[in-house]
């Protein structure tokens, strides 16, 4: 896992980073762009409505959603990339927080229509990924869905194939989804799984009233 520095170096070049992953289909940003596309059809559903990106990045879906004139906020723990961020989108609001430990305290009475998240969700341990959810549906308002675009499986052994074919790329200290899996600690008419690449899906959790 990268640390707080490291995202912070990292930060200027991320973006080309995932281009030149996403282009030759290579594990781990194969289908990237599609994920974004997905989920921003999925948010535009919806018209100018409230959305929380947790681990955004430098903002590339959420910087689109804002263009469209929707209500955002952003969580990330690295600095350098909520200043790019803050650059693209200077009235979102952008905090500075470690997500592994829930939600930052000026969000606490705060509900989204959408809270949404992109390739950040593999750094949680499956069982704080389940428990992170839960809290997280307290945060969403009557129909609203968290959607999350990740490296992710729909079963064990598609994640055994990509981790072979991935070689000395394959991350180890990441913990990535396997949808199967997932999917048993919740109802199973609240949440699915989209498929975008070999090594690439979306998990969409519903809250049901």
């Amino acid at each position: 896992m990268l640390n707080n520095k490291e995202f912070d170096l990292w930060a200027d070049g991320y973006d080309r980073t995932v281009q030149l992953s996403e282009d030759g289909n290579e594990y781990p940003f194969a289908g990237y762009k599609s994920v974004l596309n997905t989920i921003y059809n999925i948010v535009h559903k919806k018209e100018k409505v409230k959305v929380l990106d947790i681990g955004f990045g430098t903002g590339i879906l959420t910087k689109k959603l804002y263009d469209d004139g929707y209500e955002i906020y952003e969580i990330d723990f690295s600095e350098r990339m909520i200043e790019i961020a803050k650059e693209k989108m200077p009235l979102a609001k952008l905090f500075q927080y470690d997500f592994s430990k829930g939600l930052p305290k000026e969000l606490e009475d705060v509900k989204f229509d959408y809270i949404i998240s992109t390739y950040a969700m593999h750094h949680l341990e499956d069982k704080d990924k389940i428990k992170f959810v839960n809290k997280l549906d307290k945060h969403l308002s009557n129909n609203g869905e968290i959607i999350i675009g990740d490296v992710a499986f729909e079963k064990r052994e598609l994640l055994e194939q990509c981790k072979i074919r991935s070689g000395d790329y394959w991350d180890d200290e990441e913990i990535y989804i396997v949808f199967d899996e997932l999917k048993k600690s919740f109802p199973k008419n609240n949440i699915a799984f989209i498929s975008i690449s070999h090594c690439a899906g979306i998990i969409q959790y519903k809250r049901l009233l």
